[in-house]
């Protein structure tokens, strides 16, 4: 048991370390407008915007925002760290300079000058961009360190300390009587070693791959559940980042591919099949694509399911404002109640989906792993 929580240590670690910086900011985030917008030359009651509401708060962000104090954003403001392409060289400093801008300004830098583009924009939607001397604007490489990064350290950090107390304690005294919180510690591994991984991989095997997938389960369960709490330091959409997605299947790609054993490999390269087949090779180009297809089921599935529960529920959210401003203060008032009620359903669904993922997710990769290192019958 010890072996395992280590092993789990090691792996939040290699997560880690390979889900870097630039990969969290590439989704849409709330941002100034570009220069070309007009400043308005009188008070006017501004017209919701659907767009911005949803994913502004589904997409991922340089600062997070916690609460605003009479009309003052308050929020944790996180460094930016990017690099022009023409030669500029490496740019770091606070998100503050870029999320508070108004119309038209831009942040100036060691002669660099930068802003964030509007969700609205065609090109570069919620992007940090630089402005250049002729006007353009151009993507630097943007390596920041955002919103849902920060989700990604905070559920290392919340797992890290879960686990390796109960660790420390199994590694002191490995024959005494476990605490309540051992016992806990206990029952979440071996309900996914259990019910999820020794099912699906070769007895012999499932020390060598349980780690990975004890990780992987709980840390999209944690990540899907942290996201679902509306307040600081919670409500990163990790796992409905694609860029983290396509990493946790990427991992899962290599476990397969990487350790897969001769059989495997022998089936997907050689299969057995007539002769007259083997000389055109369809079969093996057809099993060499589906090595590739798997993990992106696996990307996909994940990200998509997770995105859309968020949506939903700041789609509940927009519509009050929506109806308000379209039939009146009495109709959004009237939408409120009924937004609120689907909203507390949608949440409770979420709580299960976030579940559901986790375990679909890991289930999916044991199977993958598990058909890789399966020995024909007959051996």
């Amino acid at each position: 048991m010890k072996n395992v929580f280590r092993h789990i240590t090691l792996f939040l670690v290699l997560a880690a370390m390979l889900m870097p910086a630039w990969a969290f900011a590439q989704d849409s985030i709330p941002a100034a407008p570009t220069e070309e917008s007009p400043a308005p030359t009188e008070k006017k009651a501004e017209k919701f915007d659907a767009k911005s509401f949803i994913f502004g708060h589904t997409g991922d962000s340089y600062c997070f925002h916690i609460t605003e104090i009479h009309e003052h954003p308050v929020c944790v403001w996180l460094p930016v760290i990017v690099k022009c392409k023409d030669g500029g060289g490496w740019h770091v400093f606070s998100s503050k300079h870029v999320c508070e801008l108004k119309e038209g300004e831009t942040f100036s830098h060691n002669g660099a000058n930068f802003f964030i583009e509007p969700i609205s924009a065609d090109k570069y939607p919620g992007k940090l961009v630089e402005v250049k001397a002729d006007g353009s604007i151009s993507r630097p490489f943007d390596i920041s360190f955002t919103k849902n990064a920060f989700g990604i350290f905070l559920v290392c950090a919340f797992l890290l300390a879960f686990f390796l107390p109960a660790a420390k304690k199994y590694k002191k005294d490995p024959m005494g009587k476990p605490t309540k919180y051992q016992g806990l510690v206990e029952w979440l591994t071996y309900t996914v070693l259990d019910g999820i991984i020794r099912p699906n991989i070769p007895a012999k095997k499932v020390n060598k791959f349980a780690p990975y997938l004890l990780t992987v389960f709980f840390f999209i369960f944690f990540a899907n559940l942290f996201g679902l709490i509306p307040f600081f330091p919670f409500s990163a959409n990790v796992t409905g980042n694609l860029s983290i997605t396509v990493v946790l299947a990427l991992l899962t790609y290599f476990f397969v591919n990487v350790f897969g054993n001769r059989h495997y490999w022998k089936d997907i390269l050689w299969p057995d099949v007539p002769i007259f087949l083997k000389a055109f090779p369809l079969m093996p180009i057809i099993e060499l694509i589906s090595t590739i297809t798997k993990p992106f089921a696996l990307m996909v599935r994940l990200f998509a399911n997770i995105l859309a529960g968020h949506i939903v529920i700041m789609v509940l959210m927009a519509l009050i404002f929506i109806i308000g401003g379209m039939y009146g203060a009495g109709m959004g008032s009237v939408m409120s109640i009924v937004s609120i009620f689907m909203t507390i359903f949608m949440t409770a669904l979420e709580l299960l989906v976030a579940y559901i993922q986790a375990y679909v997710f890991t289930i999916l990769s044991s199977l993958f792993i598990g058909m890789a290192q399966h020995e024909p019958e007959h051996e």
